[in-house]
């Protein structure tokens, strides 16, 4: 029980950072950079999810950018063809995608590597076909709810009409995202994972149930990708297919291994990465794909210098920096 309620000096630090970006970073931010952080904190959710699947199971998802697309696609029909509540409708696109996750679980009792990189990438193109093909609910009538001209308001949440409270309410919900993460992590779920990381025999002689915390973990990772999914439907009012291709589920892995996919940190690089560097390209008149030179360099020096990331280099730069100032003092 002391561990599970144990924090760390990195936990104290996430909390403080939370802290600031939820009471005064939407103040500060004119309707440009409210837009930008609010989906940048859509994707930090995803990110979550994605990197948490890599660090405790080594195993590649890359269909998050797709599951987010389901779970904005659900969050949409249910707000066109229903009175319900924000939060309701969010609860049930999460449960959707994580239902979608359990299916892409399957292949994954079975295979590892490259080659659950593979299904995992040939499912987001088909969710690629699908968006693009039958497009978002945008009010109309039937199943598909598509039709001609404006599209029909989003409801957003009850306290979050405003841009300034929506992006509040987005960055709530990705530190309870990171929080379901951690509880897992330090209970049963989470020593499961890391015996059928190192050993799946060894996890199942120790009476593991491999296909069940497998299961579970996929699970794990599209609620968080529906739930981020249903936030930027909220958060936009209209989603098209463009923002969920399978090129883009493949970019955020890729950034998750370079921000570090072990801790909070590494995924709050890989969001600010992807959604405000580009940003910050665009004000100051640089032609935004430069981005991605920034990415493959990034992917590069995480893989040769770096295994745990930007993130797990910066901390263990401090660490070093720490001891010597102690052995200094000593």
């Amino acid at each position: 029980m002391k561990r599970l309620f144990h924090v760390t000096p990195s936990g104290w630090a996430g909390f403080a950072l939370a802290a600031f970006a939820i009471v005064v970073l939407p103040g500060l931010s004119s309707s440009y950079w409210l837009s930008v952080f609010t989906s940048a904190g859509c994707f930090l959710l995803a990110i979550s999810g994605v990197a948490f699947l890599y660090a405790r199971l080594g195993m590649v998802s890359l269909t998050q950018v797709g599951l987010m697309g389901v779970g904005g696609w659900v969050a949409l029909r249910l707000n066109h063809a229903f009175d319900f509540p924000f939060e309701v409708n969010l609860a049930l696109a999460a449960l959707s995608t994580m239902v979608f996750g359990w299916v892409l679980a399957l292949p994954a009792l079975r295979m590892r590597g490259l080659y659950l990189a593979l299904v995992t990438l040939m499912a987001a193109g088909g969710l690629e076909i699908l968006f693009a093909t039958f497009q978002f609910p945008n009010g109309g009538e039937g199943f598909w709810g598509v039709k001609t001209g404006s599209s029909d308001p989003f409801r957003r949440p009850f306290l979050a009409q405003s841009a300034e409270d929506y992006l509040r309410y987005v960055l709530i919900c990705a530190v309870l995202g990171f929080l379901f993460i951690e509880l897992h992590r330090r209970l049963q779920p989470g020593r499961a994972w890391a015996l059928i990381r190192r050993s799946e025999a060894a996890a199942m002689a120790a009476g593991v149930n491999v296909t069940l915390y497998k299961t579970w973990a996929f699970g794990i990772t599209g609620l968080l990708g529906g739930a981020a999914g249903a936030l930027l439907a909220g958060s936009l009012g209209l989603l098209d297919d463009g923002t969920f291709r399978a090129s883009e589920s493949v970019m955020i892995f890729a950034l998750a291994v370079v921000g570090g996919a072990r801790s909070w940190q590494g995924a709050l690089i890989a969001a600010i990465l992807y959604k405000v560097l580009p940003a910050l390209l665009n004000i100051w008149g640089v032609y935004a794909d430069l981005s991605f030179v920034i990415f493959g360099a990034g992917l590069l020096h995480a893989v040769i210098t770096a295994p745990d990331g930007l993130a797990g280099q910066a901390l263990g730069g401090l660490k070093a920096l720490l001891r010597g100032k102690d052995r200094r003092d000593a």
